[in-house]
């Protein structure tokens, strides 16, 4: 009996270790797979501006949405979430949300990590013209299944929830989708699982709500947990403050941890699901955005980050955050649902604090020991002065609570070179760690939404494969970049 258990193992791990597709993991740097050069492929020049403390950093546009070195592909507007996977013939496959096109795009990047082709696996018709906000990727060597695209149906069309999409799906297929009816609706930004270490046997996914209701706060964290890989036949909660005082999200001071639980929801109507889990307890925050888990040990995997936005309305003043926050979640290590910790890490309402020139923070990437915080601004600038800037990037540091400014947009001189106006904020997102699946350390690829960038002949950067409504579609474009040189 022992000697089978071993021939098992070593079976069960000869087939993780002989899978082409890598996610980032806090594991150790694989060898690359060909010659990576980095370098500046797009036509439009690179409009981010760092800070003093990283100047070292080297940021590459590899595309954008006036590139035509792809042949017949756009990269659309509003990109945003995004998945690298690395495939056999030495070459990578990113697949990238198109957030205002409705869709999702499938980018082929050669050995030397230049993009090389592009198409759309799932498109506005498959969505119902909903937009397809933050995505993550499922892979064997990390979740225990997959490939498999996640992406969260947000805002525009009726299509609310969680699509699953497959990375190898034929293009042709791209008006045909997979959603995940388990998860329920809710106005999704992102659905992320867990390392398989997290909770052996299990899957567990974590499901973010941008719900923008201006009275009461009415984001809540989901979690779906199934049998592994079984992302139908689960059960689904939303998590619940249990702390006593604690009401609304602004209860909740900075760096106090309060008690938790997940508890269960019936519902799976966008509508239904909302009013059953305020019933029972749900605690509601306002806009809850992107989320992420932290690398490196299976302890760290039980670590959940989740970046709630804010919102600047009268009705919320007092219940939900204004400027944004940032929430950590620390699961049970038993299991998922059972009582845990939730801490607010950083409070962008906090006049003087560690946070105060936070304006917006969207979306949030975590590696083993830092979370990188993706501003979205929404215009409250006019009652927190330090607010007044463009678009961040930031490096929170895990273990001593440090908060560093990267970069910011830098909107002043695209201006005066024709990229849009000074008024228009753009959005940083779509932050990933592409470190160990490119065999480069320290690298990761990032997005900017320019809003307001449009051509001058007024043709929208849209993808008609992607979105055929060229007449109703937004115009604006996007970049793509690679930064190298940031810690992990």
């Amino acid at each position: 009996m022992k000697n089978h258990f071993i021939l098992a193992c070593i079976a069960c791990a000869l087939i993780i270790a002989s899978c082409d597709l890598d996610d980032y993991t806090g594991g150790p740097i694989k060898p690359p797979t060909g010659k990576i050069e980095f370098k500046n492929h797009s036509v439009s020049p690179v409009l981010l501006e760092k800070t003093s403390e990283f100047s070292g950093i080297e940021v590459y546009n590899i595309l954008s949405s006036e590139d035509t070195y792809i042949p017949d592909f756009t990269y659309g507007s509003m990109a945003d979430g995004a998945g690298l996977m690395r495939n056999k013939d030495g070459t990578f496959t990113l697949l990238n949300n198109i957030e205002a096109d409705y869709s999702v795009a499938r980018i082929t990047l050669d050995e030397t990590f230049k993009p090389i082709k592009g198409e759309h696996i799932l498109n506005a018709v498959a969505t119902a013209n909903t937009a397809q906000c933050s995505g993550s990727l499922i892979t064997p060597s990390v979740h225990g299944f997959g490939p498999l695209y996640l992406s969260g149906g947000e805002w525009g069309g009726n299509s609310k929830g969680v699509f699953a999409t497959d990375p190898y799906k034929d293009a042709a297929e791209a008006s045909a989708p997979r959603m995940l009816p388990a998860l329920g609706q809710w106005s999704t930004e992102n659905a992320v699982a867990l390392n398989r270490r997290a909770y052996p046997g299990k899957t567990v996914v974590f499901i973010g709500d941008d719900n923008s209701n201006n009275e009461i706060p009415s984001g809540q964290l989901g979690m779906y947990v199934g049998r592994m890989g079984d992302l139908d036949g689960g059960k689904l909660y939303g998590l619940k403050v249990t702390s006593p005082g604690v009401t609304y999200e602004m209860d909740m001071e900075e760096g106090v941890a309060y008690d938790m639980e997940f508890v269960e929801l019936e519902e799976k109507n966008i509508d239904l699901l909302d009013t059953e889990a305020k019933a029972k307890g749900v605690m509601g925050f306002s806009r809850l955005e992107d989320i992420d888990w932290r690398r490196g040990s299976r302890e760290n995997n039980r670590e959940v980050y989740f970046a709630v936005t804010g919102r600047n309305k009268p009705g919320l003043v007092g219940k939900g955050t204004r400027s944004g926050r940032i929430y950590k979640v620390e699961l049970n290590e038993r299991n998922p649902n059972e009582v845990g910790k939730i801490t607010c890490v950083l409070d962008g309402d906090k006049i003087g604090g560690t946070a105060e020139a936070f304006h917006s923070p969207d979306n949030i990437l975590v590696t083993e020991n830092y979370a990188y915080i993706q501003e979205d601004p929404n215009g409250i600038q006019d009652f927190k002065p330090a607010a007044n800037h463009y678009s961040r990037l930031y490096q929170y540091d895990l273990n001593t609570g440090a908060l560093k400014t990267v970069l910011e947009c830098d909107q002043i001189n695209a201006a005066a070179a024709g990229y849009g106006s000074a008024d228009r904020i753009w959005e940083i997102t779509g932050m990933i760690d592409i470190s160990e699946t490119i065999g480069v350390d320290e690298t990761f690829l990032l997005i900017t939404q320019n809003h307001g960038w449009e051509r001058a002949d007024g043709v929208p950067f849209t993808d008609p494969k992607a979105n055929p409504d060229l007449a109703n579609s937004r115009k604006e474009g996007s970049m793509l970049y690679v930064i190298k040189g940031l810690e992990r």
